[in-house]
């Protein structure tokens, strides 16, 4: 495989994952099992979704390998697969409460929320 090929693959996969990260009810599901895994009725408790629209993203979630699943009886128990994914989205959300609670404006290059959000 040449370099452009490489470099290719490499922006389609990024693009894949932010795909995946890209509602904010996958990020909140992230969160929520960061610490630890819970089942789908602890996670309804915290999330505000209803129950089959939080299953659709709890399958997104595990087809595309950021979560993993382990049934214990009736229950089906959620927990990261991947701690790189959960490293990026503190990393972001971080960095997006800080400019979102920033005291005046910030320097464009330390920006990572577009303008319009603030």
């Amino acid at each position: 495989m040449d370099a452009k090929n490489s470099e290719d693959q490499v922006f389609e996969s990024v693009a894949e994952l932010f795909s995946v990260l890209s509602t904010p009810i996958r990020l909140k599901i992230i969160s929520a099992v960061c610490n630890g895994e819970k089942n789908v009725s602890e996670l309804l408790a915290e999330i505000e979704t209803t129950q089959p629209n939080m299953s659709q993203h709890l399958s997104m979630l595990y087809r595309s390998g950021v979560l993993a699943k382990r049934r214990e009886g009736t229950q089906v128990y959620y927990r990261l697969q991947s701690e790189r994914v959960a490293t990026l989205c503190r990393a972001v959300c971080t960095q997006v409460a800080i400019e979102l609670d920033a005291e005046g404006p910030l320097d464009p290059a330390d920006r990572l929320v577009p303008a319009v959000h603030r």
